[in-house]
């Protein structure tokens, strides 16, 4: 198994393992909050139901992509299965604007309402209990983002990101309304919440469509990538770079400038040394890396800004 599979399969391992944590969050948070609903009657703690069955079924199809996403390639997706994850993100954006819609059309129902829950003690200690359970999801997602930069679970995130402000919302509803006697609390704080989960919908969105066209890496990122590339002694230049990524994958592919006199058997194994150097900076990138002799310029219709010019061979 090379570098780049054992790499990417430590990753998703670590990405099936937060899915996992996500569905049995979902599960128990679904069940517990049915009951504290049903027995309160409380408008805030429906929507905060309805949420969270949304991400239940979130959840489960984060599983599904990222154990998708994180089967080797084979010979009808040679890059791998990744873009299953950016597929995922998407769907889990529309159910989280879906969610926000239903809480803030919700919200605006229940404008001049005068309807007071029932055992206001029982919703709040229900909320208190699903924040505790979504605090340790978060931390454990944010371990995992911060280790494979999954778009899938970073989507996840997100709902579990609104459910918690949700739950935070319940209690300060209930609360204000059942212990202080202020009414409209509830629908306020449900309609701040509809609209920052739009915008974090909006934020995922986008990041879930670069994956999918194929969107180079940040300009830092290639930059340092080239940086690493160039340092080794043989190379003269490098031009025609391209990156992108799949799921937790990188790939980047790009010709190098190299002495016209060097012999083939020579510029594979400088071609295996930069690889190397380029493994041990960016663990898990696939490279790709054609030779060319110093000065030749290929016939393509796109240059990128990256290229980096030939340098002299006594430099």
């Amino acid at each position: 198994m090379s570098q780049a599979e054992t790499h990417g399969h430590h990753h998703g391992s670590l990405t099936t393992k937060a899915a996992i944590a996500s569905v049995a969050t979902a599960l128990f948070l679904t069940l517990l909050k049915s009951w504290a609903t049903i027995e309160t009657g409380s408008v805030a703690l429906l929507g905060s139901l309805a949420d969270t069955g949304f991400d239940l079924l979130a959840s489960l199809l984060t599983l599904f992509s990222v154990r998708y996403a994180a089967q080797p390639a084979d010979d009808e997706h040679r890059f791998g299965h990744g873009k299953a994850e950016a597929l995922s993100a998407l769907v889990q954006v529309t159910l989280v604007s879906i969610s926000a819609l239903f809480i803030g059309w919700r919200a605006i129902d229940r404008l001049g309402a005068a309807a007071k829950p029932d055992h206001p003690e029982l919703g709040i200690g229900v909320s208190l209990v699903a924040i505790a359970a979504t605090l340790a999801l978060l931390a454990y997602q944010r371990h995992v983002i911060r280790r494979t930069q999954s778009v899938a679970i970073h989507g996840d995130h997100l709902h579990y990101q609104g459910d918690l402000l949700l739950n935070v919302a319940v209690i300060a509803a209930i609360g204000l309304e059942a212990f202080l006697g202020l009414r409209g609390a509830d629908p306020l704080f449900g309609l701040a919440i509809a609209g920052w989960l739009l915008w974090g919908a909006w934020r995922a969105a986008q990041t879930a469509i670069d994956q999918l066209l194929d969107r180079e890496w940040p300009l830092e990122k290639r930059q340092h990538f080239l940086e690493v590339a160039m340092r080794h002694p043989e190379l003269k230049g490098i031009h025609d770079m391209r990156t992108r990524s799949s799921g937790v994958h990188d790939f980047c592919q790009f010709h190098v400038w190299v002495d016209p006199q060097m012999t083939v058997l020579k510029a594979h194994q400088v071609m295996d040394e930069i690889e190397a150097e380029l493994m041990r900076e960016f663990p898990g990138v696939e490279v790709l890396i054609h030779p060319d002799p110093l000065g030749h310029k290929d016939e393509i219709g796109y240059v990128p800004s990256e290229t980096v010019e030939h340098r002299e061979s006594g430099a």
